[in-house]
């Protein structure tokens, strides 16, 4: 009899070290996931904060050497409202080549993009799938190695220093990635709700726009979001095929920066700065459609 309180006491002492055993995994789990969280945060920061710096330093040095400016000036920013720079005189107007880049690219790719998923998921197109695959063929060819045959040929077609052939570009980029994310969310959707829409008599067309399209809010959004980046963040196609002041966006206007002998590094992050902010305002702007749960709603 004397042994099974022995054996329980064991048990107890082994169930116990295990639980803190455990306890103690989670813990250290937790530690160095907080700390490689950290880490992260400061590795993307760090130059968000070092082009802060510059931006506010009235010399335009391009290292401060310092963790704040002993001098700090918002003069580089009131240059770039003023446009009192004369490599920033039609610093707005190129603002508005940007946006007006961003917005069409981001337009098209989710018009074009939603119509293709739609026909290929949803109205059972005979070889859909196929075309939508050969479709992501597209990518296996870097976008560099096509930007010299695009030129000739928006050259030839009378579109050389046109934002329509940038966003051309950018469109054919970034259609196939949303076909396909479109396409795999699509399936997520119960052809019930076609097959209902179309006993009550509705169209394609009503399907599309008063089904497909509303459970397809949060897919859409991120599409729209990649094409937006896309057209915003890229240098290659807006400095090739935009060469006249007027027409340039910003991102190909800060290149004129580097043309002087000292270039004002203070203007130039500023420039970047202020250059950031669209896309941040959208995100935020846009992030509660992106919730999964409107699928089930």
């Amino acid at each position: 009899m004397t042994g099974r309180p022995a054996i329980s006491r064991v048990a107890a002492a082994d169930r116990t070290t295990r639980r803190r055993y455990r306890r103690g995994r989670r813990l250290a789990g937790g530690i160095a996931g907080a700390t490689l969280g950290v880490a992260l945060l400061i590795w993307t920061l760090l130059p968000i904060y070092n082009m802060v710096l510059i931006s506010l330093d009235d010399e335009g040095h391009e290292f401060t050497g310092s963790l704040w400016p002993p001098d700090p000036s918002f003069d580089s920013f009131r240059v770039i409202w003023t446009q009192d720079h004369w490599y920033l005189e039609h610093f707005w107007h190129q603002f508005g080549n940007s946006i007006f880049v961003g917005v069409a690219t981001t337009v098209l790719t989710v018009v074009i993009g939603s119509l293709a998923s739609f026909a290929i998921g949803r109205m059972q197109l005979r070889r859909g799938q196929l075309i939508g695959d050969a479709a992501l063929l597209t990518y296996m060819l870097p976008t560099a190695i096509l930007i010299i045959p695009y030129v000739h040929i928006m050259h030839a077609y009378g579109l050389s220093d046109s934002l329509w052939a940038v966003i051309a570009a950018y469109v054919a980029f970034a259609t196939p990635y949303a076909v396909l994310i479109l396409h795999q969310y699509g399936k997520l959707l119960p052809m019930e709700l076609d097959e209902c829409a179309k006993i009550d008599g509705a169209s394609p067309v009503q399907i599309y726009l008063r089904i497909y399209l509303p459970l397809m809010t949060p897919a859409l959004v991120a599409v729209g979001v990649y094409a937006l980046l896309l057209a915003w963040n890229d240098y290659l196609y807006q400095f090739m095929l935009l060469s006249s002041t007027r027409n340039m966006t910003v991102a190909a206007a800060i290149d004129q920066f580097f043309d002087s002998d000292e270039a004002p590094w203070n203007y130039m992050m500023a420039v970047a700065l202020v250059y950031s902010l669209p896309p941040i305002a959208i995100y935020v702007a846009l992030r509660r459609f992106t919730s999964f749960d409107r699928v089930h709603t």
